[in-house]
C-alpha cells in the first residue's frame, strides 16, 4: 500500500511524442533543467501542472518494510532534485517564483535530452525494478534486440553476477539500470 497515491510525473501525458514536441517547440519554448530545493520535486511538478507548463520528472516506486513489518511503497524521484521543463521565458519565471527552484539551466543539446528521456519514460512505464545510478560507468554499448524494450540503447553493467542495462541521461551524468537477459542484447 503506498503511503501517498502515485501522482503524474509528466505533463501533458504525450509530452515526449514527436507531434506534441514539435507543437510546443513552435510556441517558442525550450528545454530547461530545473534543480529544486531539497525534496521539493513533487511540489514543483504539482505547481507546474496547475500552471499548465509541460514538464517531466521521472518517479519510481521504492518498496520497503515499516518497523512493524508492513510492506510500504513510496514514489521517489529517479533523479533527486531534478525536473525537466519545456517552457517559454514567462513560464520559466513563474516556475522560479514557486519557492521550489534553486537553479534553472537551459538545455543546449535538447535532441539528446529528449532521446534519453524517452528511453527512461519507456522503462518507467513498464514497471520493471529499477536502480538509480549516480555516475555513469564505462561499459560496452548495446542495443536491446527484442522484447518490450526493443530498440533501447545503453551500456552493459555486471553486478553480483547479473547483467544490467544502464540507460543514461547524459545531461545529468546519471542514469538508471535494470536487470536484463544477456541474450536480448547486441553490440552497437
Amino acid at each position: 500500500m503506498p503511503i501517498l497515491k502515485e501522482e503524474a510525473d509528466i505533463y501533458p501525458d504525450d509530452l515526449l511524442d514527436d507531434a506534441t514536441l514539435l507543437k510546443l517547440l513552435n510556441e517558442d519554448r525550450s528545454w530547461w533543467c530545473v534543480y529544486t530545493i531539497s525534496r521539493r520535486e513533487k511540489d514543483l511538478m504539482r505547481r507546474l501542472q496547475a500552471l499548465e507548463v509541460p514538464h517531466y520528472g521521472p518517479m519510481i516506486p521504492k518498496r520497503y518494510r515499516s518497523p512493524n513489518g508492513r510492506l510500504r511503497t513510496s514514489f521517489i524521484p529517479m533523479f533527486p532534485n531534478y525536473v525537466f521543463m519545456l517552457a517559454n521565458e514567462d513560464e520559466r519565471v513563474q516556475a522560479m517564483t514557486t519557492n521550489c527552484v534553486s537553479t534553472c539551466n537551459a538545455v543546449v543539446q535538447h535532441e539528446a535530452l529528449v532521446e534519453d528521456l524517452r528511453q527512461v519514460h519507456k522503462i518507467v512505464n513498464q514497471g520493471e525494478a529499477l536502480t538509480p545510478e549516480a555516475k555513469l560507468q564505462a561499459g560496452s554499448k548495446v542495443r536491446v534486440r527484442s522484447g518490450p524494450f526493443a530498440g533501447l540503447e545503453g551500456n552493459v553493467l555486471r553486478r553480483h553476477g547479473k547483467t544490467r542495462l544502464l540507460l543514461s541521461v547524459r545531461y545529468l551524468e546519471q542514469g538508471v539500470s535494470m536487470e536484463m537477459d544477456e541474450a536480448l542484447l547486441e553490440a552497437v
